[in-house]
């Protein structure tokens, strides 16, 4: 049994007992850091958009019940915020309308979904029950983009603006980690999580083949003057 000092009071004593527990936990972090490859002259201004997650391969490591998430995605400005959301299996997401105009949301991905038109004030929503990278779109305004993506693991997370990551609470064994991002191909790579975690992985993503192609609307067909970008 762990002995604490006689001066520490209950409240002191329970800090304490936290402070060791998070420290234990931490020794199971899976860190690292992702670049992405630019055309000559471009910078990278989106590193805060990578996704990072690890599937258990194996019977080495048996995920945590995952957990639905209840998340926001808010219509402002004509645009998606946040842009990129990651959520797990079963997990809902509202989108709030902010803007004085309408919106649709939409996706064709995994079966699809389509809010129809709502305006100011309102909000709809969507259960995410399916894995996978979500594209949302806007039928009135083509310049809307988002991107949901829905894992099965509860080991995951967004990289920083400078591209770091930090998955915590991972415990040992075998995972294929998954880094994702709108503008590359997804990257795979085997990793190993030892009890004293993992540390100094390092991902460069290739973006420099990208070209931006306009999205259909929910109908299949081009967006134009009179179905898109009403204000």
């Amino acid at each position: 049994m762990r002995m604490f000092p006689r001066a520490l009071s209950g409240v002191a004593l329970a800090s304490a007992v936290l402070a060791g527990t998070v420290r234990a936990q931490n020794t199971t972090a899976v860190r690292g850091q992702v670049t992405i490859l630019e055309r000559p002259g471009e910078t990278t201004e989106d590193l805060g958009n990578v996704v990072v997650y690890l599937e258990p391969t194996g019977a080495t490591a048996r995920p945590r019940p995952v957990a639905p998430i209840n998340s926001v995605i808010n219509l402002q400005s004509r645009q998606f915020r946040p842009r990129v959301s990651v959520v797990t299996e079963g997990s809902r997401i509202d989108f709030p309308n902010q803007d004085p105009f309408s919106h649709n949301v939409f996706s064709k991905a995994n079966g699809g979904f389509d809010t129809n038109v709502y305006g100011r004030g309102k909000t709809r929503e969507n259960v995410f029950h399916e894995a996978g990278v979500y594209p949302l779109y806007c039928n009135v305004h083509p310049r809307m983009t988002a991107y949901v993506v829905t894992v099965k693991t509860p080991y995951f997370v967004q990289a920083g603006l400078d591209g770091r990551f930090s998955i915590e609470n991972v415990p040992p064994g075998q995972y294929k980690m998954h880094v994702w991002h709108d503008r590359t191909s997804d990257v795979t790579k085997d990793v190993t999580v030892s009890a004293q975690g993992v540390a100094g992985i390092r991902v460069a993503l290739d973006a420099r083949g990208y070209k931006y192609v306009q999205h259909k609307n929910k109908f299949g067909q081009d967006y134009t003057s009179a179905s898109g970008d009403r204000y």
